[in-house]
């Protein structure tokens, strides 16, 4: 009997490997209530990028001075969303370890394929972009990106190698969209 997750067999050994150890390590803390309860609302504001677009309205809102950047970063993150739910992932259709997330933790159930993580590219996309205009506050950027990103582990909706790819996806993007942008600076 294999000890293989589901949706494994595409990547080789070396990434079911890797993805049991991520399991492994989000095993640790599934069932701990506030774990759940952290990473269960992570994975749903980061449904169609709700938190995404908050940090982006409510920024326009408080910085008037800069509303190109939420004009800039809502288009910016339609196209990213374009790009890994309908191509990155119609080419990889990679099974997701469950489609309803782990038992006791209710998640919206995907359509699309695992490969990547579309939770794990908009977060670390958006916080590329969002470190470079909000140095000061490059932190909670980044901590908002990794608990988004960490949490569609945790919910068993990905395998961890979909948050990496996901993750890589997303800073690749942002860097992209940065230097766009400051060609027209």
């Amino acid at each position: 009997m294999s000890d293989e997750l589901p949706g494994q067999q595409r990547f080789g050994a070396g990434v079911a490997g890797f993805d049991r150890l991520g399991e492994r390590a989000a095993d640790t803390l599934r069932g701990n209530p506030v774990a759940d309860r952290v990473f269960v609302a992570a994975s749903t504001i980061g449904d169609f990028s709700i938190i995404w677009h908050l940090v982006n309205i409510g920024r326009g809102l408080v910085w008037r001075r800069r509303p190109d950047q939420a004009v800039v970063l809502a288009v910016a993150l339609g196209v990213e969303s374009l790009i890994v739910n309908q191509g990155l992932k119609r080419i990889f259709r990679r099974q997701r370890p469950t489609m309803s997330g782990h038992g006791e933790m209710s998640v919206r159930r995907p359509s699309t394929s695992a490969f990547p993580s579309g939770h794990a590219s908009a977060a670390v996309f958006n916080a590329v972009i969002l470190s470079r205009w909000d140095r000061r506050l490059a932190v909670l950027w980044w901590t908002l990106a990794a608990v988004v990103a960490v949490s569609r582990v945790h919910v068993r909706i990905h395998h961890p190698s979909d948050v990496v790819g996901g993750a890589v996806a997303g800073a690749v993007m942002g860097r992209l969209v940065l230097a766009v942008i400051k060609r027209f600076d």
